[in-house]
């Protein structure tokens, strides 16, 4: 007898096996990452969805803390076609949901048809069908999470001692590899709210404002939004991910929701000007529609959406990739060098006395 429950959009509920129990719901969407899974699960990009993993056996190198990428899972659940024990008892040990054997493939190929769809996820001894259901009717759509930022940011600033430039980092998810990265080439990383203040940043006095990755859709960061507006042209501004796209949205663009997103280790970026193709880590769901004042630099070769945006002018370097992911590929870790390059050329920084 089945002791999990996945609940489809349109009522379709799929039969599984419980590994983690508990009762979910989030956008389902799918990674084809066959390695990373520890990063993955700890992506805090991930927050409010249903993960499903395309490759077909979870956890084959075991669980270690040394390469998570923040202090919790941050999936609502876990899907996949075998989960090991390692990977099981760690989602359960975090009480996030997690079933297994089930059809993997026929997911992925309903989310690529037909985009990210909702679900819910009922596992366990006490799990039915009814509750999956339930779960998935109290699914709302990612632009509903207005408050998302709050779930994944830090409450109170952060320092990451160095001797090199200043980073002021808004913090929408930020990735651990993304201040490990600015801190291993010796800048002083200050982690900020998602929603801090200009007298936030001001009181940093930063050489560079670095807006960083996150979940969710940009149009509810307001406040990182109103930063870029208010330090552009006055300090270097840098962004990854959910970053590209509030700062594309500070300057005159706009972004849009993807049918299915890019997750996955090997996505193909091509530089515009060189043509050098490089491979990409990348996780997310919306993507910039209209670059605005910025100009598009790197594209995506399987589908021509926006990878890299510059200004020279304003001293503007944003990626929608991760360069800094881990387990890699690395081809493109280059990115931190520029951005730190930026606070040599840096501009008088107008302080801001109050909010």
């Amino acid at each position: 007898m089945p002791d999990a429950y996945v609940a489809l959009e349109g009522g379709h509920v799929v039969e599984a096996r419980a590994r983690s129990p508990g009762t979910a719901r989030g956008e389902l969407v799918f990674t084809t990452a066959y390695t990373g899974y520890e990063e993955s699960l700890t992506d805090p990009s991930y927050e409010e969805q249903v993960l499903t993993f395309s490759y077909p056996l979870i956890g084959n190198y075991g669980v270690r803390r040394e390469r998570f990428e923040s202090d919790r899972v941050h999936p609502s659940a876990v899907v996949a076609r075998e989960l090991t024990d390692d990977v099981a008892d760690w989602l359960a040990d975090e009480g996030v949901p997690a079933v297994d054997h089930l059809d993997t493939r026929g997911f992925v190929t309903e989310i690529r048809d037909g985009g990210a769809i909702p679900c819910g996820v009922s596992a366990g001894p006490d799990a039915t069908p009814e509750d999956a259901l339930d779960a998935l009717d109290a699914c709302v759509p990612m632009s509903a999470h207005e408050t998302i930022g709050r779930q994944v940011s830090v409450d109170e600033p952060v320092v990451h001692a160095g001797g090199g430039p200043t980073v002021a980092l808004i913090d929408c998810g930020v990735k651990g590899s993304i201040v490990d990265s600015l801190s291993a080439r010796g800048a002083e990383v200050h982690v900020l709210p998602y929603d801090a203040t200009p007298a936030a940043v001001s009181a940093v006095d930063p050489d560079v404002l670095f807006v960083s990755n996150g979940p969710g859709d940009p149009a509810n960061f307001s406040d990182a939004t109103a930063l870029v507006e208010e330090y552009v042209g006055e300090v270097p501004i840098a962004g990854i991910c959910l970053g590209q796209q509030i700062v594309a949205r500070a300057l005159g663009g706009t972004t849009e929701k993807m049918p299915f997103g890019h997750r996955g280790v090997n996505q193909p970026v091509m530089d515009t000007e060189t043509g050098q193709v490089v491979m990409t880590t990348q996780n997310h769901g919306y993507t910039v529609a209209d670059p605005g004042e910025l100009t598009i630099t790197q594209v995506n070769v399987n589908d021509d959406t926006p990878e890299g945006l510059e200004s020279a002018d304003l001293d503007v370097l944003t990626r929608q990739y991760h360069p800094e992911a881990n387990p890699g590929p690395h081809d493109s870790l280059g990115f931190f060098d520029d951005v730190l390059a930026m606070a040599d050329r840096q501009r008088p920084f107008r302080a801001v006395a109050s909010d």
